[in-house]
């Protein structure tokens, strides 16, 4: 058995495919790993120096322009992602047209912000954080590098553009803890951030992949191309964007911007580790692409192996924070943040649904079922602003974490059961806490 296993490990290592695939994953994944740890300490420093209200505003007012910024996405990440995969030579029309899009979609969420903020009961320092956060969208379009580098499974420049901003962003968020500065000038690093990381994208592109911006064109017939593919996905995004960071609006709005700070604080920590099943999909996504022309046998069969790695990962995170969850807590944010603990004890058990859904994902854009994404998102969405209102109302900011909970769950899982062309995801996901086992078995 043990010199089966050894040969089928030198089969593996010796596969040019399997190489590259693993290279690109591990040069996300390591980044990513950077950015927790990194992003912990300094998130937490920040938090500790704000104190809950204060780190509670910061929170709500990111939050808040986050219900828009999938707006500006557009939902075209995976569409040209896709696109990219199966013909590289429209590799400038696709990322100038996208470009192009995005940059409109980033000045279209202005206005809108501005029509949401009158809906609210914000003061005009809330508005000013919220509107210089905003600020930073536009720079967002220059993401669609990272869409060649996806499709061409070199990862690594967008791991090394992300490295370069977390360290330096980090060491002005440290100079400004040391030197006392106030809530207003942390929000101003945050679009500092988008565009260190815009320069280091752009700078990657040309010295290291030999292109330039100057190559990219704009074509209407492929944006209305990409509109049409997309627009379900837009939709989808923004019932994303809604469902994740509503239960910070409506805690703000509910209750005050200490409870906000308690909450954000417990989201910070369970969702750190959100990067790994976004960076395997993300990595994995042009294999099970290239699977599906081989056989749909070999394309099921590397999807259930995705949802069983989803479920295991999410299971060894959620476990044992939810044991350690009051003392991780006390350890990292001290006495202040009291009700934490118990709000990221529940609210970590979330992780394994999110996992499912980003694998999910896959399958929908593969098989170009975007409908479901908008449908499912939906159902997810009227779950959690219900059980938000409801159990917020009667049992406060842990009843957000349950609602988040139950969303997330209802979303990823429970909608396959309804939809009878994603039933055959429901089983798959049934099964993937048993598939490692049941293969070991064979």
């Amino acid at each position: 058995m043990w010199n089966r296993l050894l040969l089928l490990k030198a089969k593996l290592l010796d596969h040019k495919g399997v190489r590259r695939y693993g290279a690109n994953a591990t040069w996300l994944i390591g980044e990513k790993f950077l950015r927790m740890f990194m992003g912990l300490f300094v998130g937490i420093w920040v938090a500790r120096y704000l104190g809950p209200e204060q780190f509670g505003l910061l929170s709500y007012a990111q939050s808040f322009v986050f219900l828009f910024t999938a707006i500006a996405t557009l939902g075209l990440d995976s569409i040209v992602v896709r696109e990219l995969v199966k013909d590289q030579s429209q590799r400038n029309v696709l990322l100038g047209t996208a470009f192009t899009l995005k940059l409109i979609g980033s000045f279209c969420i202005l206005p809108l912000l501005w029509l949401g903020v009158q809906l609210t009961s914000n003061d005009s320092y809330t508005n000013l954080l919220i509107f210089i956060i905003a600020s930073g969208t536009i720079f967002h379009s220059f993401n669609v590098i990272d869409f060649y580098y996806q499709s061409s499974v070199l990862s690594k420049y967008m791991a090394l553009a992300n490295t370069i901003t977390l360290a330096l962003s980090s060491i002005i968020k440290i100079v400004l803890i040391l030197n006392k500065a106030s809530l207003v000038v942390f929000a101003i690093v945050g679009v500092f951030d988008t565009i260190i990381l815009s320069l280091g994208l752009i700078y990657f592109y040309g010295q290291k992949t030999h292109h330039s911006l100057k190559e990219w064109q704009f074509d209407r017939v492929v944006a209305k191309r990409l509109l049409a593919d997309s627009w379900p996905l837009i939709i989808s995004s923004v019932m994303i964007s809604l469902y994740m960071k509503i239960d910070q609006v409506m805690i703000k709005e509910m209750l005050d911007n200490d409870a906000v700070g308690q909450y954000a604080a417990a989201v910070r920590i369970s969702e750190a580790w959100y990067f790994l099943p976004m960076a395997i999909c993300s990595s994995i996504f042009p294999a099970i692409i290239n699977a599906k022309k081989v056989s749909e046998t070999l394309y099921y069969q590397r999807l259930q192996r995705l949802y069983s790695a989803m479920v295991w990962l999410g299971i060894a995170v959620a476990l044992p924070m939810s044991f350690l969850s009051d003392w991780i807590v006390s350890l990292l944010y001290g006495s202040a943040y009291v009700e934490t603990g118990q709000i990221l004890m529940v609210h970590v058990w979330a992780g394994i649904f999110v996992g499912l859904g980003v694998a999910s994902s896959i399958w929908i854009n593969i098989e170009k079922l975007m409908l479901i994404s908008t449908y499912r998102t939906t159902f997810g969405l009227v779950i959690n602003i219900v059980f938000n209102y409801v159990l917020i109302k009667n049992i406060g900011i842990l009843g957000a974490a349950i609602a988040t909970l139950l969303s997330q769950m209802s979303a990823a899982y429970l909608y396959d059961i309804i939809d009878k062309k994603m039933y055959i995801n429901f089983k798959m996901k049934t099964l993937s806490p048993f598939f490692f086992m049941r293969q070991k078995n064979e």
